[in-house]
């Protein structure tokens, strides 16, 4: 289910993404040494602000955004385990209780977003039209696996910036390699003095995007699959939780099947 907020979030957590990152190339602009800012800006270039290295910063810093908002997704899946869906104390759950823990999810205003509450709620559905506990824990093993792929597919904008950074560390080091060569092609500046030092500096600066794109790619990687695992963590908790607290609880028991299950709730 959509969050409608989820947007509006989304957006807020790019904007203040952007902001940081032109915030940080105006930190490195203004406190960095002017060998570094060629390194990590090339603020020499006639062109600049739009280098390449500067959209890799942005890049890197929409990058953060996504971790900050999967971060933030996971940490709420592993509370939903705090608020108290199912009863704990070991008794076995009839067709009543499953309609006030049903009513309980649905009543909540945010109630069906997270995995937990999605999952306790297809699974008493389930159970109660067929009242086969083996129906509803195939109805939970597939729930599992749909919200695995679920989490898989939020990952793509990450897994897009993390090829995007080294490809543009590429194209920076192909069109340094091409400046290079236009200036060492020109036949005045092959015979100034400093004709060397000027084509081995503009291919310095080309290998080092291709360096500093391959560092933030890394760094991205890391951290999202620090994320990642939190996230799928939360998730497998939430399916431990309802074996141990709904399926085990749920049985076909005479009483389930003489009340009705269908009907029941």
């Amino acid at each position: 289910m959509k969050n409608p907020n989820a947007l509006m979030k989304r957006l807020f957590v790019f904007l203040v993404a952007i902001v940081g990152a032109i915030v940080t190339i105006g930190i490195i602009r203004v406190a960095a040494s002017p060998a570094l800012q060629e390194i990590l800006l090339d603020a020499d270039a006639s062109f600049w602000p739009f280098t390449v290295q500067n959209i890799m910063w942005v890049a890197l810093f929409i990058g953060f955004g996504e971790l900050f908002l999967r971060w933030s997704a996971a940490s709420d899946e592993e509370n939903q385990l705090k608020r108290g869906y199912l009863p704990t104390d070991g008794r076995q759950l009839d067709p009543d209780v499953l309609g006030r823990i049903k009513a309980g999810i649905t009543e909540r205003r945010f109630g069906l977003n997270a995995f937990l509450p999605r999952m306790i709620s297809r699974t008493i559905d389930q159970y109660r039209m067929s009242g086969n506990e083996d129906q509803a824990i195939s109805v939970l093993n597939s729930s599992l696996e749909l919200y695995m792929h679920e989490i898989d597919l939020r990952y793509s904008m990450l897994r897009y910036l993390t090829w995007l950074i080294p490809s543009l560390g590429f194209i920076g080091t192909v069109m340094g390699i091409m400046f290079a060569l236009q200036y060492a092609g020109v036949p005045a500046n092959a015979e100034a003095d400093d004709f060397l030092y000027q084509v081995t500096s503009r291919l310095g600066v080309a290998f080092t995007t291709t360096l500093l794109a391959l560092i933030m790619s890394a760094v991205l990687v890391l951290i999202q699959s620090l994320v990642q695992n939190k996230e799928e963590r939360a998730l497998n908790e939430a399916g431990q939780y309802c074996l141990d607290n709904l399926i085990l609880r749920l049985g076909d028991g005479p009483d389930a099947k003489g009340k009705g299950l269908s009907g029941g709730g």
